[in-house]
């Protein structure tokens, strides 16, 4: 099994600090937003839902143009570095407005770097180990989102309430973070072990005046079912909002955060690794309907235990669909459109948090929180059986087409 590549662990510790410095934030932020600024459950799925399609949105943009420019390195430096800006300004706001407007702009910088670091890391990843590469980046970002809820428990023990404190101290991590990614090369046709590719290169651009490689239709039908998905993909702040209206207060919610992620981290590079072996599709299919059966949990649990305990099931879920999704994207796409294939992929999941982050919240609000859990379970069920109709193995479909094309790409 080969080490994973230098530049991947360089861009997995950069994604630890940042995620540290988010996740300072983000298990906070419902109550910050009730308690301290006034706001309800439906102006938490606005600001959530605004500040992902934001982020999907750009994804694109900035995944084209990575395609384009050959160039990724600048664009993953400039984004990070605008996130950590901008990030611990929340300390400052004094109406859920203010929120939604610093949001907007941290996931901006999510979306400039996003799909150039994820094209980045499959040019360093070879393909037979593509999902367990990816499986170690998001690992080390769950990583990041232990340490980030541990450190907020920590202050927040030490100067209890003072959740302003903590938001500005997040500016640390973050520009640590940016620190880092000056270490990291730009890709130059290199294999994951840093030796030059064995057969035809990748090309990461298109030639001088030549048309754009076109999608296949297997990314794109995987989309579509994606979307489905995403629909029912609620905030998890939603789920962060049910267990502490179960336990009364915000004071274990870093720490359940903070475990919920740990499961994420152990077991993201197990769930990558598994794609590599039994199939994308498979790993997807047994994520989103373990998704399913979480949001069920939730719908029917009311105690705090059995609540934080499905929140621990959770992070399997992603384990097992974070890494093969992306290794799947990177699969299904050619070489010279892989920043554009991870923006149009993290679009339809934006798209659908949009949508479903609204939805969601005026279920929760109106109809009450089984309603709105049962319904994002339904969704999450009916995508999984639709990803099974769905023919979205490449080298399934490489051994379909090769008595009629001849493939010159490199896999």
């Amino acid at each position: 099994m080969a080490a994973i590549p230098r530049p991947v662990r360089l861009l997995g510790w950069t994604s630890l600090l940042t995620d540290a410095a988010t996740e300072m934030i983000y298990p906070l932020l419902p109550v910050y937003l009730s308690r301290v600024l006034g706001a309800g459950a439906l102006s938490l799925g606005i600001i959530e839902g605004v500040a992902e399609a934001v982020n999907s949105v750009l994804r694109i943009v900035f995944g084209y143009v990575s395609d384009r420019s050959r160039r990724r390195r600048p664009l993953v430096i400039a984004g990070y570095l605008l996130s950590s800006t901008v990030r611990p300004f929340i300390a400052a706001t004094a109406s859920w407005t203010q929120v939604l407007l610093i949001r907007v702009i941290d996931r901006t910088g999510k979306g400039i770097r996003g799909a150039p670091r994820d094209a980045m890391v499959a040019q360093f990843a070879s393909a037979r180990d593509r999902g367990r590469v990816f499986g170690f980046h998001r690992a080390m970002d769950h990583a990041g989102a232990i340490v980030g809820p541990l450190a907020a428990s920590g202050l927040l023990w030490l100067a209890p309430g003072e959740y302003r404190l903590v938001f500005a101290l997040t500016a640390i991590p973050g520009a640590a973070a940016v620190a880092l990614l000056f270490l990291v090369p730009e890709p130059d046709g290199m294999d994951g072990c840093g030796a030059e590719r064995s057969g035809p290169r990748e090309r990461e651009g298109p030639a001088p005046h030549a048309a754009p490689t076109a999608l296949p239709r297997p990314f794109w039908a995987f989309l579509a079912v994606l979307f489905l998905f995403s629909l029912g993909n609620s905030a998890d702040a939603f789920l962060l909002l049910r267990v502490s209206e179960a336990i009364g207060g915000a004071t274990a919610l870093p720490l359940i955060w903070a475990a919920f992620h740990l499961v994420k981290a152990a077991l993201s590079m197990w769930g990558g690794a598994l794609s590599d072996r039994v199939g994308r599709t498979q790993g997807i299919v047994i994520g989103w309907l373990l998704y399913a059966g979480v949001y069920l949990g939730f719908a029917s649990t009311a105690s705090a235990g059995g609540l934080a305990g499905w929140f621990l099931v959770y992070g399997v879920y992603f384990a097992l669909t974070e890494g093969a999704e992306r290794a799947l994207v990177a699969d299904l796409a050619p070489p010279d459109r892989r920043g554009a294939a991870f923006g149009v992929y993290n679009a339809a999941l934006g798209a659908g948090t949009l949508s479903a982050s609204v939805l969601f919240g005026f279920l929760y609000e109106r109809l009450g929180a089984r309603v709105a859990f049962r319904t994002g379970a339904g969704l999450a069920a009916a995508a999984a059986c639709g990803l099974l109709l769905v023919r979205t193995d490449p080298r399934r479909d490489a051994k379909m087409d090769s008595s009629n094309v001849p493939h010159s790409r490199h896999q």
